[in-house]
């Protein structure tokens, strides 16, 4: 079987799916999409590496641990379950040795999601500084994981909201991160590429990352906001992937819907669209760059 789509960045793995995940893995690779089930801490990341094997193709899974997850701060009944009851956010320290034998599974295609997330209020028991200190020592354990294996990172970067006491400092997650991972790529030739998800940040924030071999994904958010237009106009076509991150940010037309991978084909349309290119040629390039990237094949 032949895919014509993926989503590289999906979370069926997450509680939100657990009435129906066979069915919507099946709806999305039964019309020709593939995924890549992204984990956030070790539970997630098992279930992401669990669903990949359970399929003979067409989903993969990456693992790793999200910035948030570093704390217990942050909790999300759509992620975690209701009340953790499935999953906790519990302040996970990341354990080399249990990501490591997760990672080395075949279907396995990257490390992540990693990284800096300025956005999300601190713990109240913990100072940003503290936070971010925490966050960095994780990341970078994560980048030395991937530097181990030889596999991608799948990067989660958000700068700080406006009104979090942070924002107008001039700080960015992105310029940040970036100076972590140049301080790897000086010292290791085999130093790993990777994706930033969700790319939300500048041009010029993102030129750096360009300069890496980085590429940049967008999600459904590109099909009814016009804050990232400047940005996909300006990445070229063979640095730009689609995903859906869901179950969150549905697109258009199904907006008010829990998202899934199958809707990653209007992010596709809205990507063309905005670069006043042809769908099908962005189409063929957005698989070609998945297949470099992830080291896989989708024809």
């Amino acid at each position: 079987m032949s895919f014509r789509y993926i989503d590289i960045h999906s979370h069926v793995n997450f509680v939100a799916f657990d009435a129906d995940r066979d069915a919507t893995i099946k709806r999305a690779l039964d019309a020709g999409v593939a995924m890549i089930n992204v984990g956030t801490q070790q539970d997630t990341s098992k279930k992401a590496v669990e669903l990949a094997e359970q399929y003979e193709r067409g989903v993969y899974a990456i693992v790793g641990l999200h910035p948030v997850h570093t704390s217990q701060s942050f909790h999300d009944e759509k992620e975690l379950g209701t009340g953790g009851a499935e999953f906790t956010s519990r302040g996970e320290l990341f354990e080399h040795a249990n990501y490591l034998d997760l990672a080395k599974r075949p279907k396995v295609v990257g490390i992540g999601e990693c990284g800096l997330d300025y956005y999300h209020d601190t713990n109240p028991r913990m100072g940003t500084n503290d936070t971010n200190k925490i966050q960095e020592e994780a990341f970078r354990k994560q980048i030395e994981l991937a530097i181990e294996v030889k596999k991608p990172l799948m990067l989660h970067l958000r700068n700080p909201s406006t009104g979090s006491g942070q924002a107008g400092s001039g700080r960015s997650a992105y310029n940040d991160a970036f100076s972590i991972l140049n301080s790897y790529f000086s010292i290791h030739t085999s130093a790993p590429r990777g994706n930033l998800h969700f790319f939300a940040g500048s041009v010029e924030e993102a030129k750096p990352f360009l300069e890496l071999g980085f590429t940049f994904s967008f999600t459904g958010v590109v099909t009814f906001a016009k804050d990232y237009e400047t940005i996909v106009k300006f990445l070229p076509l063979d640095r730009i992937l689609s995903e859906t991150d869901s179950p969150y940010v549905t697109p258009a037309p199904y907006r008010g819907k829990r998202n899934e991978p199958l809707y990653v084909r209007e992010v596709v349309k809205a990507i063309a669209r905005i670069r006043g290119e042809d769908e099908e040629k962005v189409r063929a390039q957005i698989i070609k760059n998945a297949e470099e990237l992830f080291n896989i094949s989708l024809s």
